[in-house]
């Protein structure tokens, strides 16, 4: 059976992450995918390379793809995406603003050969206003969007601590790109009009930070002015970072009660976290862990109220003494008897292999040409009329070339002066 995208072909020129892992979730979705590399590769190849030209990250945002190089800043390169374009129903790009006009693939010049176009790009900070033209990265948009902030750690050497475990703001956005692609995909259906859609880095982390970025004036009186007012009396002091985040953290402890069952523990073997989000899941970790104090149950606590602190405080160390007391899986164990959300923490390298992973099938197995047997995590969607993922491997450098310019309508010769010019490879 054909995927639900079967017959969508996609023409992709990204690296990285925003760009390859949208066009990945088409492809996984059934599309066909061409990515345009620069000759040398896109630098994806390059980050933890295990050999020349290949690296686990390309391979693991690439699956489904096809390989074509072309040097797009030569102009025989340019006009031959203008001419093929026809045969693309969507367009991909992840670059600065202003970059797809100075290499002649901007929306307004393909849209010209392929009016129903759907054509994606995403920049870093959107393509107006002051911050447009300058550069971005995942570890940027988290600095100027909060995010980094927001996760409230500091280094050993006083600064900000990134989120390290992965690209959220990165991986966020292709997700994004690919519902718009395919919500614009469905309206074209409909009226026969393409769309330029446009993505950012900081439209997303803005988006997945909503409850706090977003202004409630009525809350904010009470919660977000003083941790504002404070935050601005240590900068104008000159506090170093450490303090700053630490004051903004103990502003912020008004949902400290929540946070006891919604937070990690060490336990006798490792660390368990509980993830209680509603009073009945909350009873549920009080009846596992022998708590019948709690200063969320007195008809008068106010989580606002400093006055509450203390107590709730004192909670939080006593469940913190009661959970060295087990192992995770007697912890598990009782919390899964008795209904409550809680999870070992787990490392990802574990994961590939764990049972649940594994009864689900999330993990897709593929043959690369180079590297031989590989497994992945497969589509993040599936549904139950179409299959979808795929059984692709991520491409080698040029791997398709020749192939996909010849099925674009190109010549043998033309292919060849092509890659005598230097336009291809």
């Amino acid at each position: 059976m054909p995927g639900p995208l079967e017959g969508i072909r996609v023409l992709e020129i990204s690296q990285i992450v925003v760009g390859p892992y949208c066009g990945m979730m088409l492809a996984d979705l059934g599309a066909d995918v061409l990515k345009i590399e620069p000759p040398g590769g896109e630098g994806g190849r390059l980050i933890g390379g295990f050999m020349p030209g290949e690296s686990k990250s390309y391979h693991a945002l690439n699956r489904g793809k096809r390989s074509l190089v072309l040097d797009l800043q030569r102009p025989e390169a340019q006009a031959l995406v203008q001419r093929v374009i026809p045969h693309f129903d969507v367009f991909i790009i992840n670059s600065r603003a202003g970059v797809p006009g100075r290499l002649g693939v901007d929306y307004e010049t393909l849209a010209k050969s392929r009016p129903d176009l759907v054509y994606m790009e995403n920049t870093g900070y959107g393509d107006e206003g002051p911050s447009a033209q300058r550069a971005g990265s995942d570890i940027v948009a988290q600095a100027y969007s909060g995010l980094m902030a927001g996760e409230g750690k500091v280094n050993e050497f006083g600064a900000p601590r990134q989120i390290t475990s992965t690209a959220i703001g990165d991986f966020a956005t292709g997700l994004a790109a690919a519902m718009g692609i395919c919500a614009a995909l469905y309206r074209r259906a409909l009226s026969g009009r393409g769309d330029h859609i446009k993505t950012s880095l900081l439209a997303t982390a803005l988006s997945i930070q909503s409850g706090t970025v977003g202004r409630l004036p009525v809350s904010d009186e009470i919660y977000q002015r003083p941790l504002l007012e404070e935050v601005e009396r240590l900068r104008a002091a000159g506090a170093p970072w450490a303090d700053i985040v630490k004051a903004r953290d103990a502003r912020r402890r008004t949902g400290g009660a929540f946070a006891n069952y919604y937070n990690t523990y060490r336990v006798k073997d490792g660390a368990i976290t509980l993830g209680a989000l509603t009073p009945r899941n909350q009873q549920q970790i009080r009846d596992v862990l022998g708590i019948t104090e709690d200063p969320m149950l007195h008809p008068d606590f106010n989580a606002a109220d400093p006055a509450w602190a203390a107590k709730v405080e004192a909670l939080a160390t006593d469940i913190r003494a009661r959970m060295l007391t087990r192992t995770m899986d007697e912890w598990i164990e009782a919390f899964d008897a008795a209904g409550a959300p809680a999870s070992k923490v787990n490392i990802p390298e574990d994961l590939a292999d764990d049972p649940q992973v594994r009864a689900m099938g999330y993990m897709i197995e593929v043959d690369h040409s180079i590297t031989g047997p590989e497994r992945w995590p497969g589509a993040v969607t599936r549904h139950a009329n179409f299959p979808t993922g795929t059984s692709r491997p991520a491409p080698a450098l040029g791997q398709h070339t020749d192939e996909s310019l010849l099925e674009l309508g190109l010549t043998a010769e033309e292919v060849a002066e092509l890659r005598r010019c230097g336009a291809a490879e």
